[in-house]
């Protein structure tokens, strides 16, 4: 993403139900980035029993750091799950008109994930009274959270 003409970059984690675990900016895309964010992840929700990534080389260099390399999966539709998770986010940025400052992505990131996760409800796979039932579930169970 660019922030001021210059490019930074949004690491995310999502799980196998396509909920965003961790999300993180940096301005580079190396080895370090991908170390930090790793530890990072796994430290918070502990150790998966594999790791699907894209095709980055820091990515296997930092898992080999970790000695998770054997955990990596890379394949050629692997990835979709997180790309498509990344959808609502560039969405919502749109309509924002695009940030301003690097921590404002990363503020941004980290409560847009909680925030879509806990809403969204795959409409697509029930018929509108659940959904109903479920939307107004999530609402009150919101509100509780926040008082």
């Amino acid at each position: 993403m660019k922030i001021n003409g210059k490019m930074h970059y949004l690491w995310r984690a999502v799980d196998q139900e396509c909920e965003v675990l961790e999300s993180y900016v940096t301005k580079t895309r190396d080895k370090a980035a991908a170390l930090r964010f790793m530890k990072k992840t796994l430290r918070r929700h502990g150790s998966p029993s594999m790791i699907t990534t894209d095709g980055l080389r820091s990515y296997k260099a930092a898992m080999s750091k970790l000695g998770c390399e054997q955990k990596q999966e890379i394949g050629r539709w692997a990835n979709n799950r997180v790309e498509n998770s990344h959808l609502p986010f560039r969405r919502r940025e749109r309509a924002m008109l695009r940030f301003r400052q690097m921590s404002a992505l990363q503020k941004f990131a980290s409560v847009h994930a909680n925030v879509h996760n806990h809403f969204n409800s795959e409409r697509h796979l029930i018929d509108r009274k659940t959904y109903k039932t479920r939307r107004s579930a999530a609402l009150t169970e919101w509100q509780n959270l926040m008082v």
